[in-house]
């Protein structure tokens, strides 16, 4: 155990600091002030608090299973080298986590029952940025070569995680990537401010040391240029994992959906974060000058915000078409459960407004056939069903609006379909408890074949996809698979 009185002498979480709003309105960095080393000991003082439970609940709350109290006890001693090696021993990639995951760790936290919890997010960005800062975060090359192949499609958090294993077993793993760069949604989902590109592109430089090679604008099961189908995949490669992500947007199908100015958050996002990268976007979708309406109250929904707010936009509001969540825990969420609380993110500190219980029920479309407002009424509860009241409806100024209501899904990909990879009752890639789909010798993981889901899930998948591809490869495997396949996994 750390410090077994931290948790007494130290009873508030701490973390780093924001830079000003206005300042950081004017640029793309992330939101944090730098971290400098330790955070003058506020990172150790926060590792100290952890009280090493005899049943550890951080590791039931982290799909990873994370070593938690064993880096906490690290860092309390200020042995940062080891803390990064145990904290790599589980997660591929904790500066992605540290930065994009919602933390369910946190609210697993034995001292979360009557205080704040662990400040577990922080502490694991903390360490990671100081290994790479200190340069020990270096290629770990595969002893030998197994002469066996494998195609990874997708180059998303699921993808990037198994085709590091795979790499490090000892195969020949080519990346495969339909955009023209690497990254999936960590690249052109997640904003600079919450993402800054640089982390990837550090880890990307890793993995191309230790022998993963990358191609971008590979359209696998796609047509026309770069289009390859999955039986070419299946006859250049002993095995290939699907990644593709679940990207295919949920809709809005209400009275002048068709407006022009209506646009998914994920298009959206997209343009801005290439712009962000130096590329030219002609036709860019801008929200400068414009009164924004994102109807989507998640994580997504506070990216688009954030974008807007720095895009210049004239005025920002984010529907949620529920309640507004509890500022702290209630009876509904007992730990270690994890709770849906009211979120004030970096994008909701920097301005826009917030609207609960909104139902959209139409769009106003002007003469030139754009969006002009938004009709939102009063949610209610009817049979268990949320529907607009009667006679509450209003109409909001809009000429931007951004669905970000989540996805439904993987996109429709005609090419696998045709090649036999079949999908379960809820639209996902089916695959049984080996992760391998109805085709032989083709696996599957994260978002494609459990759903919308956390960055944390796709990486734990990503790992346990890779052990089952070097078991069926080399008919055993030591490769470390952290969690079992997904409950809604199709039985072959």
């Amino acid at each position: 155990m750390a410090d077994p009185r931290g948790f007494l002498k130290v009873r508030d979480r701490e973390l780093p600091a924001r830079r000003p709003v206005p300042l950081r309105l004017m640029d793309w960095r992330e939101v944090y002030e730098i971290r400098e080393h330790g955070q003058q000991g506020v990172v150790p003082r926060q590792a100290g608090r952890c009280m090493d439970c005899g049943i550890p609940f951080c590791h039931q709350g982290c799909p990873l299973g994370n070593l938690i109290p064993e880096w906490n006890e690290l860092v309390y001693r200020e042995d940062w080298r080891e803390a990064a090696e145990r904290l790599h021993a589980t997660n591929n990639f904790p500066e992605f986590t540290g930065r994009a995951c919602p933390a369910p760790c946190e609210s697993s936290c034995v001292l979360g029952i009557n205080q704040p919890p662990v400040t577990i997010k922080n502490i694991e960005v903390s360490i990671i940025d100081r290994a790479f800062e200190e340069g020990w975060v270096t290629p770990l090359e595969a002893p030998r070569q197994s002469g066996r192949t494998v195609a990874v499609v997708g180059s998303g958090p699921a993808g990037l995680a198994a085709a590091q294993q795979l790499t490090r077993a000892g195969h020949s793993v080519v990346v495969l990537e339909r955009d023209d760069r690497i990254g999936g949604l960590l690249r052109y989902g997640i904003p600079e401010f919450k993402l800054e590109k640089r982390h990837l592109a550090r880890r990307l430089e890793q993995m191309r040391a230790e022998g993963t090679r990358f191609r971008t604008g590979a359209a696998v099961g796609g047509e026309g240029e770069g289009a390859i189908s999955l039986a070419e995949l299946r006859s250049r490669f002993d095995a290939v994992v699907l990644a593709t992500g679940a990207q295919a947007p949920r809709d809005l199908p209400v009275p002048g959906r068709e407006a022009a100015g209506i646009h998914s958050a994920m298009e959206y996002l997209t343009q801005a974060n290439r712009r962000v990268e130096g590329d030219e976007v002609p036709g860019q979708i801008t929200a400068e000058g414009k009164d924004v309406i994102v109807i989507g109250g998640g994580d997504t929904g506070a990216d688009c915000l954030g974008t807007a707010l720095r895009q210049g936009a004239r005025s920002v509001t984010t529907l949620a078409i529920g309640y507004q969540p509890p500022s702290e825990r209630d009876e509904r969420h007992p730990w270690p459960l994890h709770p849906v609380l009211l979120e004030v993110s970096g994008s909701h500190e920097e301005g826009g407004d917030r609207s609960y219980l909104a139902s959209t029920t139409g769009f106003e479309v002007d003469q030139d056939g754009a969006v002009a407002g938004i009709r939102v009424a009063r949610t209610v509860i009817e049979d268990g069903r949320r529907v607009p009241a009667p006679g509450t409806e209003q109409v909001l100024p809009a000429q931007l609006v951004l669905l970000a209501m989540g996805f439904t899904g993987p996109e429709d990909n005609q090419g696998l379909r045709e090649a036999g990879v079949a999908r379960d009752s809820r639209g996902n890639l089916a695959h049984d408890e080996r992760w391998e789909t109805t085709v032989p010798g083709v696996f599957t993981a994260g978002d494609c074949a459990r759903g919308q889901s956390l960055i944390v899930w796709a990486i734990a998948e990503g790992r346990a996809c890779a052990a089952a591809v070097d078991a069926h490869l080399m008919g055993s495997t030591a490769l470390p698979a952290p969690v079992a396949p997904h409950a809604r996994a199709l039985a072959l």
